[in-house]
């Protein structure tokens, strides 16, 4: 039998245990960068600019928000019913209690099987954990020399050789060109790779190649290749395509620039800098001032982890969108306000038709006025003899009073 515990257990609100989702949705790695796919539905675009839809597939529905300054770069227009892809973070609306994605890409779902073939594979190599973290090996701070993989014909070479020249001319350059597209690319960027880590005195792999389209980098998202470079005893450094393109071979790399020109600047120091820095070490107050200097980033550093924890963006969004649904309420009240208004001017308005002279008239009833225009309204304005003029729904009938009206209840009238 278990014995009760003396301490109840603790007892949160519902914004405590709201914001504690939120931090847990915050610090998940994926949920932090994620693609979701389905159909586009409820998709709003209020007056703020930013834009609501759900995403849904045949189990499930997802809210998401895109924030007005990423709404007007999307490359498509969003409509219902559209399969897209959408990318971004998965966070919390602490108001309602609902998670949602607060998207910042979008794209139309089906880009092809390569693109599949891409995702599979990555997904399967970075099981393997050859995207970790904890395998990239440190870069050299001054290498002697570097093994650089490319084409020999290339722009990338070109600007490789450029920005070594450039920042640090002591540099030594192995060049193994080989072909960067088509299939003999994978087998030659693997041997490179092999023949450098034997060549005595290379501190450090360079591969590169200028930009192109997924086909085009597709002989760098080749296992082979990832697998070598994972396996390489050489720290290597990959500059591939444009920087908007991600290959395997990025992830896999101990750094990933992005063009061949930022790899080369990733690979040596710059000379100018170098030589700012003897300076400075010649003199013991610029080392004492270094130190201090390093300190002092450190807590800058701790200070700014610190204040991102308590960033308040996440309220600021939230009551962005709160903004949107209340202006969206109030104008559903005044539309409602407006609509009560009208009916009941309809009803006064049909109310006062049907007290009206036209509406008693049609009733049976008659206007009497006298020879001279009064209205008639007691038997004690008329006398013997006097002529009437009566009033009714479709015209005027003359009569004249044949008897005494103040004796003869009957009225005593005839038509003339």
């Amino acid at each position: 039998m278990l014995q009760q515990s003396l301490f109840p257990p603790q007892s949160l609100t519902v914004s405590e245990i709201t914001r504690y989702l939120r931090e847990l949705f915050e610090s998940d790695e994926i949920l932090r960068e994620v693609w979701v796919q389905g159909e586009v539905s409820n998709l709003s675009r209020p007056a703020s600019g930013h834009i609501y839809f759900t995403l849904k597939d045949q189990g499930a529905a997802l809210k998401c928000v895109i924030w007005k300054q990423t709404a007007w770069r999307l490359p498509l227009t969003l409509q219902n019913g559209m399969a897209i892809e959408a990318h971004g973070a998965i966070g919390v609306y602490e108001r309602d209690g609902q998670y949602q994605l607060y998207a910042d890409a979008v794209r139309l779902t089906g880009e092809g099987a390569l693109y599949q073939e891409y995702l599979r594979l990555k997904a399967r190599l970075e099981g393997e954990g050859l995207f970790a973290v904890e395998r990239k090996r440190p870069l050299p701070e001054m290498p002697a020399a570097i093994g650089v993989v490319t084409s020999a014909t290339g722009a990338a070479l070109q600007d490789i050789l450029n920005t070594l020249r450039r920042r640090f001319p002591l540099v030594e350059v192995v060049l193994t060109p080989v072909a960067v597209q088509g299939d003999e690319a994978p087998p030659q960027i693997v041997d490179a790779i092999r023949r450098l880590n034997l060549e005595p005195g290379v501190d450090l792999v360079l591969l590169a190649r200028g930009g192109g389209s997924l086909e085009d980098l597709w002989a760098f998202n080749d296992e082979r290749v990832v697998r070598a470079i994972a396996n390489s005893e050489l720290p290597v450094i990959t500059g591939i395509g444009h920087e908007t393109d991600f290959t395997l071979s990025d992830f896999a790399a101990d750094v990933r620039a992005a063009t061949p020109t930022a790899a080369a600047e990733q690979a040596v120091p710059d000379r100018a800098e170098l030589r700012e820095q003897l300076v400075t070490v010649s003199s013991l107050l610029a080392s004492a001032w270094q130190q201090r200097f390093n300190q002092e980033r450190g807590s800058l550093v701790d200070e700014g982890r610190r204040l991102e924890l308590q960033s308040p963006v996440w309220r600021v969004r939230n009551d962005r969108q709160r903004l949107d649904e209340l202006q969206a309420r109030l104008s559903a009240r005044q539309r409602h306000r407006l609509d009560m208004l009208r009916q009941s001017a309809t009803g006064l308005r049909k109310r006062l038709v049907s007290l009206g002279p036209a509406a008693v008239l049609k009733r049976g009833y008659a206007i009497v006025r006298s020879a001279q225009g009064e209205l008639v309204t007691s038997v004690q304005q008329v006398q013997r003899e006097d002529v009437l003029e009566l009033r009714v729904t479709d015209g005027t009938i003359i009569s004249q009073v044949l008897t005494d009206p103040t004796k003869d209840t009957n009225g005593g009238i005839s038509d003339d």
